[in-house]
This record gives C-alpha cells, sequence and structure tokens, in this order.
C-alpha cells in the first residue's frame, strides 16, 4: 500500500507541475478549440505510456546513463518545443467564431500529433517515470502491478490534461482569449522557446 501511495503522490505532482505539456494544451484548446486540446491531453498520455514501455524494457536507465544518447534525445524534444513555439510567436491572430465547429487550423491528428511529441520527446518525462520505477518501485513487484502503475500515470495525465482542455476551450473564456490572440501566441510562443531553450541547457545525467 505504501508503495502505491509513493507512486500516487509523485504522479500527481510531476503532473500538475507547470511544464511543455500544460503550455500546449493550453495553446491548442484556446486557438483551435476543445477537440484539439482533448486530443492533444490524448496524446500527451500515449507519450507517457511509451516512456513507461522503455523504462520497463530497460531501455530508460540505458540512455540514462548514456550521455550522448541523453543529449540527442534533449536536443530533438528541445528543438520542437522551440519550433512550435516559434511557429506560435510568428502566427498572426486570426478570426475564429467560437460558435461553429472548433475543427479550424488544426486537424485531429495534427492535435493529437502535438501532444504525443510534446511528451514522447520530453526527457523529464522520462527522467520522472524511471525514477519513480527505480527508487520507489520494487523490482519484487509483481509485472501486472508495475503495468497498472504505468496506466495511473498515462490515466492522470489525461484527466489533468484534457480538464485544462476543456477549461481553456470554455467558450466565454476562449471568446475573451481569442481577444487577446495576438499577445497570447507571442506569451505562449514564448514559454514553450523558452521551455525548448531551458531544456537544451541541462545538463546530461550522469
Amino acid at each position: 500500500m505504501g508503495q502505491l501511495i509513493a507512486v500516487a503522490v509523485i504522479t500527481v505532482l510531476a503532473v500538475i507541475s507547470p511544464g511543455a505539456d500544460f503550455a500546449m494544451t493550453v495553446r491548442n484548446s484556446y486557438l483551435y478549440g476543445r477537440t484539439a486540446g482533448v486530443l492533444a491531453a490524448v496524446g500527451i498520455a500515449a507519450g507517457v505510456l511509451v516512456h513507461v514501455t522503455y523504462t520497463m524494457l530497460g531501455v530508460g536507465l540505458l540512455v540514462s546513463r548514456t550521455p550522448m544518447l541523453f543529449t540527442a534525445m534533449k536536443l530533438i524534444g528541445a528543438a520542437y518545443l522551440v519550433y512550435i513555439g516559434y511557429k506560435t510567436f510568428v502566427a498572426k491572430a486570426t478570426r475564429v467564431d467560437v460558435d461553429q465547429t472548433d475543427e479550424t487550423g488544426l486537424s485531429k491528428a495534427g492535435a493529437l500529433r502535438t501532444g504525443f511529441l510534446t511528451n514522447a520527446l520530453n526527457p523529464k518525462t522520462m527522467l520522472f517515470v524511471l525514477s519513480t520505477y527505480t527508487q520507489v518501485v520494487s523490482a519484487d513487484t509483481p509485472l501486472v502491478q508495475q503495468v497498472g502503475y504505468g496506466l495511473f500515470m498515462s490515466f492522470a495525465h489525461l484527466v489533468w490534461f484534457g480538464l485544462a482542455a476543456v477549461f481553456f476551450s470554455h467558450t466565454s473564456l476562449r471568446t475573451r482569449l481569442l481577444r487577446k490572440q495576438a499577445v497570447l501566441n507571442k506569451v505562449i510562443g514564448s514559454v514553450l522557446v523558452g521551455l525548448g531553450m531551458v531544456l537544451a541547457l541541462t545538463p546530461a545525467v550522469a
């Protein structure tokens, strides 16, 4: 029971900590609507499962202990955030009718992809999952239970970012945000670029 509580607490704290996943969810939600925001959340949850899978297979430990591999993953993730951040920063404000379909400007596959790549390419999520499985979960923990922990991590991300998507895509709030679209695009774009730069400058693990 103690192990379960520890995993739950660590997961919740990791999920609610502001970061690239949150910024991407907000971006998709207010710019493209609820569907795009929720699909970003689904993509984020799927990205977590990628980290859980390779961690359980032992690949995560190999990457974390191989500076060159870790650096490569880190730089790819940083480049993606900088790219999306730059595109958001320079995007021109467009007129959006929030009362009509929210499938404007971003396909369902594109919305899913932004969430998935943001999380799957984030070495910080890798380290969160890896540290949980190596420092909290015992080697004697049954495989089914370990899988259950991974599914919980993914589900927690889905719930939290799904709620964020619903909140920031609410018609009244979204209308107000879109009125400030030019400023918000630059703010969120700067945040994503900044997160990418911080990620790129983070020292490789030993």
